[in-house]
């Protein structure tokens, strides 16, 4: 198996995103954002966290004009997996392959912490491997993680699916850290192969980092 991990100037997520693909025996390649093409014979695309563009106007939106997101774009038409992680996600909406937006946290502060979530829907490959209401304990870290889609958008994205992930207690009660809507922790496009999650998963790959949730999350990919 195989992925590509996007590097935009700013990203500071592409080798904890390598380190945990390769704890699952994925071969990995990093692609600089200038090119315009991505490696032959790929299974995943990850935009992984960080900074791109030192977040000017908007998270994401200088790195949605980037010629290797031309790249993405025609991958993903093809039915191509792509997962977009904290900023990666941020740049999906920007780039208007997911619904929605992200607003600054509503305490206007930088949160990073763990945070658990809850699995709202896996018929999809990401979550596949997941049980519907099994809670994670996975870390956050993000400035503009108030995502936002107007209210009938959302209903619809609930009734295709689209919905996968909530903000929880331990517990799996409602625990929203930044604002976003319905507690939203992550999403995927109608056709099911575009994801996206503020939350970090490559940071919850490893006993000795606290959590190993989040490897099983990213095993639904590739097995």
């Amino acid at each position: 198996m195989r992925a590509a991990i996007v590097r935009f100037p700013g990203t500071n997520c592409e080798f904890d995103t390598e380190y945990a693909l390769k704890r699952l025996g994925v071969e990995t390649t990093i692609v600089w954002h200038k090119e315009r093409e991505l490696p032959p014979k790929i299974d995943l695309v990850i935009l992984p966290g960080g900074f791109s563009y030192g977040d000017y106007l908007r998270s994401g939106a200088i790195a949605r004009f980037s010629p290797i997101m031309e790249g993405v774009r025609e991958f993903a038409a093809k039915g191509g997996y792509v997962l977009g992680i904290c900023n990666g996600f941020q740049i999906l909406l920007e780039s208007h392959l997911l619904p929605g937006a992200m607003k600054r946290n509503e305490n206007l502060h930088f949160i990073s912490k763990f945070h658990h979530i809850k699995v709202v829907s896996r018929d999809n490959p990401f979550l596949s491997k997941l049980e519907e209401g099994e809670i994670l304990n996975i870390p956050i870290a993000h400035a503009e993680g108030n995502y936002y889609v107007d209210g009938e958008s959302l209903e619809r994205m609930y009734e295709k699916g689209q919905v996968l992930l909530h903000y929880c207690d331990s517990q799996g009660g409602y625990a929203n850290p930044n604002g976003s809507v319905d507690g939203i922790a992550g999403i995927c496009n109608e056709e099911k192969n575009i994801f996206g999650l503020m939350p970090h998963p490559e940071r919850a790959c490893h006993p000795l980092l606290g959590s190993e949730d989040g490897l099983k999350m990213l095993k639904g990919f590739f097995d």
